[in-house]
């Protein structure tokens, strides 16, 4: 079994009285889709925050590629290939979505981002972002501004804004958040297309994707990992099937 691209051990993290981590140990193998779902309330947000270096725990590391990464900044770690998109989308609304991508790639490659001049000088740039757009599935949409983006197509647009920085490893935050079944499903062929370029921290609360898209899941209540392992596994632990998951999608009858 390969070595695993992120390790977790014991991360803690309070808030006041508040535990919102509570000793979290988990392990994510390189090429998988691992999922992280649990209930509302249940330290999953905090959790990712730690993963990706917005929050500093209180206890525990956090391991990337075999390194010690727990007290890196955020920008140490996308560096490094550790990079997160955003539950809200994160985009520069006024500019193309050619544009939004194009930046991206210069920040990957280690620009000053001396903002606007240095891009347009640079066409390798904007060649390598028409290439992620062609992936993500927006190149008819290069000359549009993100604005003008349907909600569906914004997300879409994060998620090549964060491949742009060529991760290794890619947090993906609710990434169906907010979006119909079209929508939905758009997304989640695009998640699955990017299994083979970079492994995946899936944040979802849409069980039917997470079932399809998961090669393994962890599940966090109150703050602690109730279980981890392969769907399959996972969906008929008596535990999660009476803290989340319910009966009914534990036996797949789920809508």
């Amino acid at each position: 079994m390969p070595e695993p691209m992120l390790s977790l051990a014991g991360l803690v993290k309070r808030f006041g009285g508040l535990t919102a981590t509570d000793g979290v140990s988990l392990e994510v193998r390189p090429g998988e889709i691992h999922a992280l779902i649990g209930p509302n309330g249940a330290g999953k947000t905090t959790l990712i925050h730690q993963i990706c270096g917005a929050l500093a725990p209180d206890a525990g590391s956090v391991r990337f590629l075999g390194r010690d990464v727990t007290h890196l900044t955020m920008h140490e770690r996308v560096a490094s290939g550790l990079v997160r998109s955003f539950q809200v989308t994160n985009l520069f609304k006024r500019f193309s979505v050619l544009d939004n991508v194009a930046l991206a790639v210069q920040a990957a490659a280690g620009s000053s981002m001396r903002f606007w001049t240095p891009v347009v000088r640079d066409r390798s740039l904007f060649d390598q972002a028409r290439s992620v757009l062609a992936r993500i599935g927006l190149a008819d949409k290069a000359g549009v501004a993100a604005a003008a983006l349907a909600h569906g197509e914004q997300r879409q647009l994060e998620v090549g804004v964060a491949l742009a920085t060529r991760p290794k490893l890619l947090l993906l935050d609710e990434p169906l958040a907010g979006m119909g079944l079209e929508e939905s499903e758009r997304i989640v062929h695009l998640i699955s297309d990017l299994a083979g370029a970079c492994t995946i921290l899936l944040v979802e609360h849409d069980m039917q994707a997470v079932f399809r898209l998961a090669h393994r899941i962890s599940v966090l209540v109150s703050g602690r990992v109730i279980a981890s392992g392969a769907p399959d596994e996972v969906r008929q632990d008596a535990q999660v099937r009476r803290a989340y998951l319910g009966d009914e999608l534990a036996e797949g009858r789920a809508a």
